[in-house]
C-alpha cells in the first residue's frame, strides 16, 4: 500500500483554540529554553475536549469504557464521506441526508459528517451548527457503525438560552452501543477521493472521558 495523499482532518492547539462552552481554556507557557535550559519544553493545560478530539462512553455514561480501554480498532478504519452541507443552522441532519450514502456503511466504517460548519469555526455561530438527528444516527448504529466524526463542535445539538436542546441523546446513543464520537473535525469537504483510510487515535489518557486526537484522511494505493 502507498499512500497518495494525507488531508488533514485536525484543527490547532494553541491559547487561541476555541473550546466548548464552560471548558477549560488553553493555556502554554514555557518551562524551559534554549537559553536558559539548553532545550525547549512547554508546559500545557487543556481540557481533555480540547480540539479535534475523541469521546469515550465513559464521557456521558458512568460505567462506559475510557478513552485508554478501548479498541484502537474504532480509531482506524476505511471512512465514508457523507456530504450534509445543505443543512442549516441548528437542524437536525435526517436518514434523508444520509441515505444516499448508506450503501458504503458497515461495521468498521468511520463516517464522517461534512456539514461544512468548521467555516464558522473560532466565531460565535460555530455553536449554531446542524447536529445529528437521534432516528438517523440510530439506523447507522443498526448498520454497525460505531464512530462518528463530524466538523463540528458537537454531534447533538449545543443548548444555549435560546435553544435548551433535547440532552445529547445522541452521545448517550452512541455511548450506549460501545461507540465514539469525534469532533471539532475540520478540511472535511477536501476528502473527495474514494475509500479513504482514515486515522484519528487519541492521546492515551489513563482513565479519560476523551482526548485530543490527530485525525488525518489518507488516498492510498
Amino acid at each position: 500500500m502507498r499512500i497518495r495523499r494525507v488531508v488533514d482532518l485536525s484543527v490547532p492547539v494553541e491559547p487561541e483554540t476555541q473550546v466548548y462552552p464552560g471548558d477549560p481554556q488553553v493555556r502554554f507557557a514555557r518551562h524551559a529554553t534554549v537559553a536558559r535550559d539548553g532545550y525547549n519544553l512547554l508546559h500545557l493545560e487543556l481540557g481533555s475536549q480540547t480540539g479535534t478530539h475523541i469521546d469515550a462512553p465513559y464521557h456521558f455514561k458512568e460505567d462506559g469504557p475510557r478513552i485508554d480501554e478501548l479498541d484502537l480498532g474504532l480509531f482506524t478504519g476505511p471512512g465514508v464521506r457523507i456530504d450534509v452541507r445543505g443543512v442549516g443552522a441548528r437542524e437536525a441532519i435526517t436518514w434523508e441526508h444520509i441515505a444516499p450514502a448508506a450503501y458504503g456503511l458497515a461495521p468498521g466504517t468511520i463516517v464522517l459528517l461534512c456539514t461544512g460548519w468548521s467555516r464558522h469555526y473560532g466565531t460565535p455561530e460555530y455553536f449554531d451548527h446542524p447536529f445529528l438527528g437521534v432516528d438517523a444516527c440510530q439506523r447507522l448504529l443498526d448498520l454497525g457503525v460505531r464512530t462518528f466524526c463530524i466538523d463540528t463542535g458537537n454531534i447533538d445539538e449545543t443548548p444555549d438560552d435560546e435553544h435548551p436542546g433535547d440532552g445529547y441523546p445522541v452521545h448517550h446513543l452512541i455511548a450506549g452501543a460501545g461507540g465514539v464520537i469525534g469532533e471539532n473535525l475540520r478540511n472535511l469537504e477536501l476528502v473527495e477521493f474514494p475509500s479513504p483510510l482514515v486515522s484519528c487515535l487519541p492521546i492515551a489518557l489513563l482513565g479519560a472521558d476523551g482526548a485530543p486526537a490527530r485525525a488525518v484522511a489518507m488516498e492510498w494505493e
